[in-house]
């Protein structure tokens, strides 16, 4: 690729003093969902009527209170969906529906048939001004542009009459803004305010009257720069305390995220996008990432989004597109880990938060936001490929199977885990992590089995100094041979040890050991981890499992040998 004057460097604002650096975002927006427009015009199948009253009970459902419905001038379906929003009353006292109509007379006319009976509208007029726009779709001057604008104002107030009972809000957007003259933005804008505001008997002093929406309907410039063009533009505007000013992003750069947070710094207090940025070419603003960064904040950015995987799944049935599974907070990959040092940091802390207060600051690695606070399981945390590590192994038995392994025994398993994933050369499923673990330390028979085992405690004297003694007897197998053997000893464990030395088992010493419980009530069961060391020097950890507390220490001692003997 060659750099030959092609393309050429955003031109920087004339702005002498930025405050938007050192803002803060304290409180959500005002929210708009564009779905049903922007996003449904953009799928390869658009959705049907009945669709779009599902999709939009859902926006309802989430705390949206403005939702673009619709272009009803455009074609028949977008004009008899809102006429069944609002004759089957599916419309909320406190939600106002959004129109959307160029400045066109005949359009204009037709819109307000569409929006008769509805409680609280809100008007959007559009027109393109940008330059490449004046020159290739219109052939007009700024000034002629400008009265397009005007007329369709006045268009708007003309037909004020017809829907009386009606309260009716005014949008205007100057398309596309980040490519207009910022000057001219803000002379068409203040055009478009002034021309509403004469003779307007629904004008109210000191209300929000009109919503000044400032697209980017193309994404051109750096988020920064962006920033700059809200501030200069809500510094220079007129009646600013009587308007709105609202932002429209989309994300041909992949920053539309990102200007519309430098956007609400720079004074914006309006957002329009879609769930999970549907929309045309590269989508429109990801409403979802926007409020969920506010709500990581511990800004409540009122919508609810606590359970955003069935938000997620209804999205997709209803229009078709597929979530990416990397897509910020609702990807199915977004609350995984396949990494080693990952899933050691998320086990870690995830087990310290078990001894804390619920609302205690988050601050697990490597997860900037609870799962359960969206909706999410913390199941599919850990995953294990050969990319991880023995902490994303020990995090599954753990939470899955209640499997809590010494620390000394992690690196084992870790290499267990790790040999299973090369050999497979996929993705181990949780089942199939247990099902590696258990092979190898709980259901091995091979050189030593235990067949039968008996054993019979021996107490001194009440009140006596006679330790207490275990005599047990058990009949084993040692590679397929059987023994009957015998011993005693201080517990079941030493007894059972004792009685090995008449095996061929070499004498052995137990260097750890360790034991809990799995379960509760008559399900309850013992897990006994034992590391052994044979006269030989070889060394292994073994794990036994058993309803009985006695029986699962004799377990893991079987288990630990036939490891050493393998």
């Amino acid at each position: 690729m060659k750099i030959d004057g092609k393309y050429q460097q955003f031109k920087n604002v004339n702005l002498r003093r930025r405050n938007w650096p050192k803002n803060c975002i304290k409180e959500a927006p005002i929210w708009c969902s564009v779905d049903l427009r922007d996003g449904n015009q953009a799928l390869e199948t658009p959705m049907g009527i009945e669709q779009k009253k599902e999709f939009f009970l859902m926006l309802v459902s989430l705390g949206f209170k403005q939702i673009e419905v619709g272009f009803p001038s455009s074609n028949d379906v977008e004009f008899s969906f809102i006429r069944q929003l609002i004759e089957e009353s599916l419309i909320p006292d406190d939600v106002f529906i959004q129109i959307l109509c160029p400045a066109r007379e005949k359009l204009i006319a037709r819109s307000f048939e569409a929006i008769k009976g509805a409680k609280n509208v809100i008007f959007h007029l559009y027109n393109a001004t940008s330059p490449a726009q004046r020159k290739y779709n219109f052939n007009k001057t700024k000034d002629e542009i400008v009265k397009l604008a005007t007329d369709g104002v006045k268009w708007i107030k003309k037909y004020l009459k017809t829907v009386p009972e009606t309260n009716i809000v005014l949008e205007y957007s100057p398309e596309n803004f980040s490519e207009t003259e910022i000057d001219f933005s803000i002379k068409i804008c203040q055009a478009v305010v002034n021309e509403w505001k004469k003779d307007n008997p629904t004008w109210q002093k000191g209300r929000k009257n009109v919503i000044l929406n400032l697209p980017t309907t193309v994404e051109n410039c750096l988020p920064n720069h962006f920033a700059d063009l809200i501030e200069y533009f809500s510094s220079k505007i007129k009646n600013k305390n009587e308007l709105i000013i609202s932002l429209h992003n989309h994300n041909d750069r992949g920053e539309s995220v990102a200007q519309c947070e430098l956007g609400l710094l720079a004074g914006a207090q309006r957002v329009e996008g879609c769930l999970f940025g549907n929309g045309e070419r590269t989508g429109n603003l990801d409403v979802v990432t926007v409020a969920l960064n506010m709500y990581t904040l511990g800004v409540d950015p009122k919508l609810d989004f606590s359970n955003l995987k069935k938000v997620a799944l209804d999205f997709s049935r209803l229009t078709g597109m597929e979530i990416h599974p990397r897509s910020p907070y609702a990807g199915n990959l977004v609350f995984t880990a396949f990494s080693g040092s990952h899933q050691d940091a998320i086990r870690k802390a995830m087990l310290a938060r078990k001894s804390m207060p619920e609302n205690a600051l988050w601050d697990v690695p490597y997860l900037h936001i609870d799962p359960h606070d969206i909706g999410f399981e913390y199941e599919g945390i850990i995953r294990i490929n050969n990319q991880s590590g023995k902490g994303g192994a020990v995090y599954v038995l753990e939470t899955d199977y209640g499997i809590s392994a010494p620390k000394k025994m992690h690196g084992v398993i870790g290499e267990l885990i790790k040999e299973k994933t090369n050999t497979l050369q996929k993705e181990l499923t949780s089942q199939e992590v247990y099902d590696a673990f258990a092979e190898k330390f709980i259901n091995t028979k091979w050189p030593l089995n235990v067949l039968e085992i008996t054993q019979r405690h021996i107490e001194g004297e009440r009140g006596s100094n006679v330790s207490e003694l275990v005599a047990g007897s058990a009949v084993v197998e040692w590679e397929g041979k059987k023994y009957e053997i015998a011993g005693n000893g201080n517990g079941p464990l030493d007894s059972f040890a004792n009685a090995l030395n008449q095996t061929p088992v070499l004498d052995f010493d137990i260097l750890d050991f360790h034991e809990h419980s799995v379960g509760s009530g008559t399900g309850t069961q013992a897990i006994a981890y034992v590391q052994i060391k044979l006269s030989d020097g070889r060394s292994a950890w073994g794990v036994g499992k058993s309803s009985n507390v006695g029986r699962a220490g004799i377990a893991a001692v079987v288990s630990a040998i036939n490891i050493c003997y393998s």
